[in-house]
């Protein structure tokens, strides 16, 4: 064969990130799947689609948990909670082997989360994914020295968690690995629109050696989430609108459980004088058009930091993306104590920080109308 031949005859290699892998698992799975309790799937109930949000094909029915199957988590990670919380290093073995299966599954986790989440390859395999990991490895350390370096620290029981849709495994590993490390046992639901890679790991928690009952996936609408919630459980961890996280306060209000609460909110971005105004501008951009756009952090706020006045404090100018249109002073001392605090948000163009040593009330520049736009002095 001559070398014209061969380059006529050539074909594309199979690309790493084919789908292949992914919908290969999906039908060894029967394309239908129950709910994860006490270690094993359940028998598929009631299903709802699991689409591909970049096509519109159907990947997979998933249930829609009912009361029955929450009763059934809640009492199996109820009954594993003693076992679990006994041995620091048992629990470390654990996590360190889910950590070393995100690893090994890395590149099915990835393609799995985009066919799913519809974000691009390129942050589920370099993002998304290699984090989880890490988080994991990162836990099982904190499992590992908890009765040495946390021995005033107890577990508190039986964690529900629920998480959106915008970092589905990203979510679930903040979620799952510091409650496992320190003793707690779960029962997580994922969003409904993105339940696969959830249940993908709840596959690899019986390669892992998890035991039966620590963790639980529950998957289903908001009415599931509702149920979680008053459920028997010592702790709600929840992610998501702040509408949602109000009524999660209520219905939790005198029941004695635990709650923490990662609502939507907006981030401050504060460039100093010495900055490099072009990397700002650019780490702006990046950080607000992330995820597209689907971040509970990004930032709204841009401020712009002068030099230091003989009182040592700092102006700067912006406006956010509320209605206060207010502008903001720090002192770096303020912003490393995390001490800054708005004094009037009305109509006054002045915000001032209360600083450990003093309150600095130096005039004001006026604001531009878009917080976005970083301006020089």
């Amino acid at each position: 064969m001559t070398v014209k031949e061969v380059f006529e005859s050539m074909d594309y290699g199979p690309a790493p990130e084919s789908a292949a892998e992914a919908l290969a698992w999906l039908v060894d799975m029967g394309d239908r799947f129950g709910c994860f309790i006490d270690g094993a799937f359940t028998e598929p109930g009631e299903t709802f689609e699991s689409r591909n949000p970049a096509t519109g094909n159907v990947l997979a029915h998933v249930t829609q948990a009912s009361q029955a199957d929450i009763d059934r988590a809640v009492a199996a990670a109820r009954a594993a909670q003693p076992a679990w919380a006994q041995d620091g290093h048992a629990r470390a073995r654990v996590l360190y082997a889910l950590a070393r299966q995100l690893q090994k599954q890395a590149r099915l986790f990835a393609v799995l989360e985009t066919l799913d989440n519809g974000k691009p390859i390129r942050e589920s395999r370099d993002i998304d994914i290699p984090l989880a990991a890490r988080h994991f490895y990162h836990h099982a350390g904190y499992a590992q020295l908890m009765e040495t370096e946390l021995s005033g620290h107890n577990s508190m029981g039986v964690c529900g968690q629920i998480v959106p849709w915008n970092f589905p495994l990203l979510m679930l590993s903040w979620k799952i690995a510091p409650a496992l490390a320190a003793g707690n046992t779960v029962v997580l639901k994922p969003a409904e629109y993105t339940s696969l890679t959830a249940l993908l790991f709840a596959d690899i928690c019986r390669q892992a050696g998890v035991p039966p009952g620590v963790v639980n996936i529950v998957t289903g609408d908001g009415q599931v989430g509702e149920r979680l919630v008053a459920a028997d459980v010592d702790k709600i961890a929840f992610t998501g609108s702040t509408a949602v996280g109000r009524r999660i306060r209520e219905a939790t209000a005198g029941t004695g459980k635990a709650l923490t609460l990662e609502l939507g909110g907006k981030s401050p971005y504060i460039v100093f004088d010495d900055a490099d105004l072009d990397s700002a501008v650019e780490g702006l951009v990046d950080a607000i058009w992330f995820n597209q756009r689907v971040r509970s952090a990004a930032p709204a706020l841009a401020c712009w930091c002068t030099k230091p006045s003989r009182t040592g404090s700092m102006t700067s100018c912006a406006r956010g993306w509320t209605n206060c249109g207010s502008a903001i002073r720090w002192t770096r001392a303020s912003i490393s104590a995390r001490s800054w605090t708005p004094s009037s948000c009305a109509r006054s163009p002045k915000w001032s920080t209360q600083t450990p040593r003093a309150r600095h009330t130096a005039p004001q520049r006026p604001c531009r109308p878009r917080a976005a736009s970083i301006h020089p002095r």
